[in-house]
């Protein structure tokens, strides 16, 4: 187990590297952030001494090199526009994107597993039906304009709920549904996959030959089986979430790192950028390790060397 944690966190390494990259290339290709930070009329010698200023008149591979090593001590920079550390920034919105997560993926497994269950168990009847709809439509209807029509209705015309922001249990409402929607349809449709192979397995009909409740069959033997592609997807969707529900956060103006994301490559601030997307791919590099490390809980099989 210490051998294969010790490999994986060495690619988690590699990974991130890759990912520092592509970062630090993608946020420089969108433009120069003096243009924005002066004045339209600011002379050519201001331009100069502000890119002296933020060291961006050296060379990529130079700027690339002090970047890697100031984030090795945590250190990511000052966001250009606020002239505040930009990790800090980003921590500061994690609490808000962890609670949106954690709502949405709450709601999407609560309502999927059962719902696929179900599916499973009832093949081929309304109830299978209408799981399989559901499923096709959360996943292929785009999240903007569900949330934007979850605001038209419940927020404009019914007023049950806010609009966007956070303060309180009603403002997580309506995003942490949205948010959720896309989640169960995924899970739904692989807890039903997974439920029907397992269903149709010799063991569970001599679970049923020896008089075992259809409850016990279906819960301590079917669904523990089936539930290794659930929990990656899961843990995969976790991660995902935490790393930022970018159009969600933006739609319903929701306080997360995602939202932060956005509003700092409109304003053109690497740091901030930066900051946001390592921290992201550290969240889903520890999610999905964490996710490897639950197989051997769920399936004593399985072993790690």
């Amino acid at each position: 187990m210490q051998r294969y944690v010790a490999r994986r966190l060495v690619q988690a390494v590699f990974v991130l590297v890759g990912i520092s990259v592509v970062a630090f290339a993608l946020t420089h290709v969108i433009g120069d952030p003096v243009v924005l930070l002066l004045p339209f009329q600011a002379s050519q010698a201001q331009i100069i001494a502000m890119r002296h200023l933020f060291g961006l008149d050296q060379p990529l591979p130079a700027q690339y090199l002090a970047f890697v090593r100031a984030a090795l001590h945590g250190d990511f920079g000052l966001s250009l526009r606020q002239n505040t550390p930009a990790m800090s920034l980003v921590l500061d919105r994690v609490p808000a994107t962890a609670e949106l997560a954690c709502a949405a993926l709450a709601l999407a497994v609560a309502a999927a597993v059962p719902l696929g269950i179900a599916a499973a168990l009832r093949r081929r009847s309304i109830v299978d039906r209408a799981a399989l709809l559901f499923s096709m439509i959360g996943q292929s209807m785009p999240t903007f304009w569900l949330g934007l029509q979850a605001i038209l209705l419940f927020g404009v015309v019914l007023r049950w709920f806010p609009t966007g922001g956070s303060g309180g249990f009603r403002h997580l409402v309506l995003p942490a549904v949205v948010l959720g929607v896309f989640s169960a349809a995924g899970i739904l449709r692989l807890t039903r996959a997974a439920m029907l192979d397992i269903l149709a397995e010799d063991y569970l009909r001599t679970a049923r030959a020896k008089g075992l409740r259809q409850v016990t069959v279906v819960v301590k033997h079917a669904l523990r089986n089936a539930s290794l592609p659930v929990v990656t997807w899961i843990g995969l969707e976790l991660g995902t979430l935490l790393g930022g529900a970018v159009v969600t956060e933006t739609v319903f103006s929701w306080p997360g790192m995602g939202r932060l994301a956005v509003q700092a490559i409109f304003a053109r601030d690497f740091p901030v950028v930066q900051a946001a997307v390592l921290f992201a791919a550290m969240v889903f590099v520890l999610a999905t390790l964490l996710t490897d490390l639950m197989y051997a809980w769920l399936d004593p099989r399985i072993h790690y060397s």
